[in-house]
């Protein structure tokens, strides 16, 4: 598959390092020439330096045959413009990142008018996110989230008290029937494996056949009591606090949204009805404890620094706030955020990736995908003959921590697999990765896949 992206900023990489590992030729379009020549190093990827949003650039990295561009430069107005030249040339599918908040009302129209195929706007992506934890708390359809005859449920651990405290091969012992797949813990969404332990206040993700899950559905599940976030703060008036602020107020929440910048302030007075707009800094603990923090059900921080972040949302849960969400873009956090007690913590660019992949994939490979916490995907993938992790025991794929093969459909069968399951030509199977990690999918779905394997 030929692959196009224009711009070499955070998520036109974050793509590349996506799709390395999978069967595509990469062709990566700048206007900084420096830095596409140390990215040629790094990566096997083709580098042109040009103008995204001429059509002499476009024609010379042939976007017209390509099978999908993405144009994700600084520029709202060159990613439209790009996208759709690229399409009149030919190209058969075109996404371009929109961000600007003065788009947010017509995306659709520009995406009809423009002849685009999909739109990214990572902070509307982020804020979908965030909404749905605060509103719909990640209930899966009551709890549950069916494929075909394979249904995954979300519940506290508490409600199954004989499995806390055991690692994941006690709990397999205790029940064969299910497969953990991910823990919620902290603000950060584990893929478990065998000598993770369960503990009391995790929420945690089980996949098995569909019945047995709607009988222990019976036993486990139960109405999660949170607050309904009718006071939320928010720190940071940019893209995504705007947009989040916007979405609470018309949903009914009572929202304080509090920005340094006094020039944003006003634009966001402008544009936001019913949100209390509050100008002064966001670090100073004095001025949220004076405007009710402890009374909040919800703390949201999402300015434009990690650091600042990671601090007031924990600032914000030493306060007794329920619900504390934190935007975080850098990698480097991870193992920070699960020591500090953050309600859930999202990446954007991880979120995007995802969405673009999912797009780039396709329904003939990837049936079906959920996204759980906003943290990790859950993919239904259709097992091809020319895939050749066929028919070797899933002990000697070696996969990574990141990954879990949580279950296969075969026929009229349900497998929840483990060490000695092989995977068969034809088959459903679900694969449960990290998106931050997503890239390596790739390699499981391509034809004539080369893993480490043990023979």
């Amino acid at each position: 598959m030929n692959i196009v992206i224009l711009g070499a900023g955070k998520l036109g990489l974050r793509l590349v390092e996506a799709l390395l590992d999978g069967d595509y030729e990469v062709t990566l379009v700048d206007n900084n020439e420096e830095k596409l020549s140390r990215l040629a190093q790094q990566y096997d990827v083709m580098t042109v330096a040009g103008d995204a949003k001429t059509v002499e650039t476009l024609r010379e990295v042939n976007a017209g045959g390509a099978d999908f561009l993405l144009s994700a430069t600084t520029s709202d107005d060159t990613n439209i413009l790009a996208a759709s030249f690229a399409k009149a040339l030919g190209c058969r599918y075109v996404a371009a990142r929109v961000r600007d908040p003065e788009h947010m009302n017509q995306l659709e129209f520009i995406r009809e008018h423009c002849n685009i195929d999909m739109i990214i706007n990572p902070d509307l992506l982020i804020t979908g996110e965030i909404y749905r934890y605060l509103i719909d708390k990640y209930t899966l359809s009551n709890g549950i989230y069916t494929f075909d005859k394979i249904s995954l449920i979300e519940f506290e651990a508490s409600r199954m008290p004989e499995v806390t405290g055991k690692n994941l091969i006690e709990f397999r012992s205790l029940q064969p029937d299910f497969l953990v797949i991910g823990i919620a813990r902290n603000g950060k969404l584990i893929i478990p494996h065998g000598y993770d332990v369960i503990e009391e206040k995790d929420l945690i993700y089980l996949i098995g056949e569909k019945e047995a899950i709607f009988r222990l559905s019976k036993k486990v599940h139960s109405k999660f009591h949170h607050a309904d976030a009718r006071r939320v703060m928010i720190i940071g008036g940019g893209k995504t606090g705007f947009y989040l602020a916007k979405r609470l107020s018309e949903y009914g929440s009572k929202v304080k949204l509090i920005e340094e910048d006094r020039q944003r302030c006003h634009y966001l007075t402008n544009k936001l009805r019913n949100v209390m707009v509050l100008n002064g800094d966001g670090a100073n603990i004095r001025l949220l404890e004076d405007e009710d923090l402890d009374k909040m059900d919800a703390f949201v921080t999402c300015t434009g620094y990690d650091e600042e972040n990671l601090l007031l949302a924990l600032t914000a849960k030493n306060h007794g706030v329920e619900d504390v969400i934190s935007k975080v873009s850098h990698e480097s956090y991870k193992e920070l955020i699960s020591k500090l007690g953050i309600d859930i913590v999202l990446n954007p660019l991880d979120i995007s990736t995802s969405a673009i992949l999912r797009a780039i994939r396709g329904s003939k490979r990837v049936l079906s995908s959920v996204l759980l916490q906003g943290q990790a995907e859950i993919m239904e993938i259709y097992a091809s003959e020319r895939m050749s992790m066929l028919n070797i025991p899933l002990k000697n794929l070696e996969l990574p921590d990141h990954i879990i093969i949580a279950a296969i459909r075969r026929g009229t069968e349900t497998i929840i697999p483990d060490g000695d399951t092989t995977i068969k030509d034809g088959d459903r199977v679900i694969i449960v990765c990290l998106v931050s990690d997503i890239g390596y999918v790739e390699k499981l779905t391509r034809p004539a896949l080369r893993l480490s394997i043990k023979r």
